[in-house]
């Protein structure tokens, strides 16, 4: 068997600790990213829910945004769950002032599209690409996808919203599998860091 991947949480804000438990489980190296040093040794990089405007401020904050969107440019295996998914959008339909995004997958997204905190919930989601039975998506304040471009690939819907979304090496859904117990969404990234590996060795 392959070295496992590294891949890295980037650590600002969010569920942080449950993305490592679920990269562990998906045979992933795990470990926390804050800076430009420590995304430099990584393979992948996950971007956790929390709240996007704070993510986009504490990135610029610690230095990570300009190498973080140079690395995904480069094509850095990366994905990004609720307010990640917002961070790899190209535009975002109604951004808080200042908010700035990574970018990466020719997507406009809205902003907690499902409702506020007291309206999450939780639904089956068939994703393309996981096989199986259909996913828990978890849904908290969640964004959904307004509309793609022609190199993004959507992997799911619900309730007529697109909510998970591939595009080359980046990855987002809406909701957040991290949280389930159920890791085929995060084996499913792990799989897209060693096939990037491969191909760049």
């Amino acid at each position: 068997m392959t070295e496992a991947p590294v891949i890295g949480v980037l650590a600002l804000q969010g569920d942080v600790r449950e993305h490592l438990v679920a990269l562990a489980a998906a045979d992933a190296v795990a470990r926390p990213v804050r800076r430009p040093e420590e995304l430099a040794e990584v393979d992948g990089l996950v971007i956790p829910g929390g709240e996007s405007t704070t993510i986009s401020k504490l990135a610029v904050l610690f230095g990570v945004m300009e190498p973080l969107r140079a690395r995904v440019r480069d094509g850095l295996p990366v994905y990004g769950t609720c307010a990640g998914m917002i961070m790899l959008a190209d535009k975002i339909l109604d951004p808080r002032s200042g908010q700035e995004t990574i970018g990466g997958i020719d997507m406009i997204v809205r902003r907690n599209a499902f409702g506020r905190q007291n309206e999450s919930f939780e639904a089956a989601v068939g994703v393309r690409g996981v096989a199986g039975d259909p996913v828990e998506g978890v849904f908290i304040r969640a964004p959904w996808v307004e509309s793609v471009g022609a190199g993004a690939e959507v992997l799911a819907e619900h309730d007529g919203h697109i909510v998970a979304v591939r595009q080359g090496n980046a990855l987002a859904t809406s909701f957040h599998p991290e949280l389930t117990g159920d890791h085929r969404v995060h084996a499913l990234f792990v799989e897209m860091v060693r096939a990037n590996r491969t191909a760049e060795s």
